[in-house]
């Protein structure tokens, strides 16, 4: 019988365990001696932040190359198949959802191999519910274009989407870029669209904010530099 894949949220920052995970979900993590992982180095944070019973040099952790080729999936597959339960851990959030190990987890149900997501932290999530915006439609785009006119082009075509489908639009920048795009949004979009700002989500500095465009342009901006922030926009129609 092939192993159990489990899908172990991480944290979203540096914030004890309890603050952000079920304990059901740390118990499994820290039974298991055998993870594939977006990033090595802060999956050996968060297993330490877990208390991880096993010394961190004894734990096997495969980092999931850049390019996932078909190889790679193969091999990476092949405790699972032998029998060994894996966890597969993204260097933040939720594995499989704006991570490379969608791909992962598509071949491991090829194989017939339980793939079971355990309950923690998805920034996505969080920032939808936060909002107030429609939580029955919406779609996230990953990461727009940094360089003009580009960017403005791209987020001209989501407030468009936004109001022909009453689609929320969630997308993300670099947080080092954060502040260049939230000036974009107040340029490029109408007055009354709605725009929310979910910024350090799960962490003592979490701000969640939304507003009108207009609104946010006679405010003070807000601190968004080197901070993560998942931006959510949606059309007044």
């Amino acid at each position: 019988m092939p192993g159990t894949l489990y899908l172990i949220p991480s944290s979203l920052g540096d914030t004890p365990w309890a603050n952000y995970l079920p304990a059901a979900t740390r118990d499994i993590a820290c039974q298991l001696g055998h993870f594939i992982v977006e990033n090595a180095k802060t999956t050996r944070a968060e297993l330490k932040r877990l208390g991880h019973p096993v010394p961190l040099r004894e734990i096997t952790l495969e980092q999931l190359p850049e390019r996932l080729a078909a190889g790679d999936i193969e091999r990476l597959l092949t405790p699972l198949l032998a029998g060994k339960d894996v966890g597969l851990m993204s260097e933040a959030g939720c594995p499989g959802v704006a991570d490379p190990g969608a791909l992962l987890v598509r071949r491991a149900h090829e194989y017939g191999i339980t793939v079971r997501p355990l309950v923690g932290p998805s920034s996505l999530l969080l920032a939808l519910m936060a909002s107030g915006l429609d939580g029955q439609r919406f779609a996230f785009h990953g990461y727009i274009p940094a360089k003009e006119p580009e960017r403005s082009r791209r987020i001209v075509e989501l407030e468009r989407d936004a109001h022909r489908l009453g689609q929320t639009q969630l997308f993300i920048e670099a947080p080092y870029r954060n502040d260049a795009l939230f000036l974009a949004l107040l340029a490029a979009c109408r007055p009354d669209t709605r725009l929310c700002l979910a910024t350090d989500l799960t962490l003592p500095s979490e701000m969640v904010a939304t507003r009108t465009i207009s609104g946010w342009q006679r405010t003070t901006a807000p601190a968004l530099d080197r901070r993560p922030t998942v931006f959510l926009l949606l059309s007044a129609g």
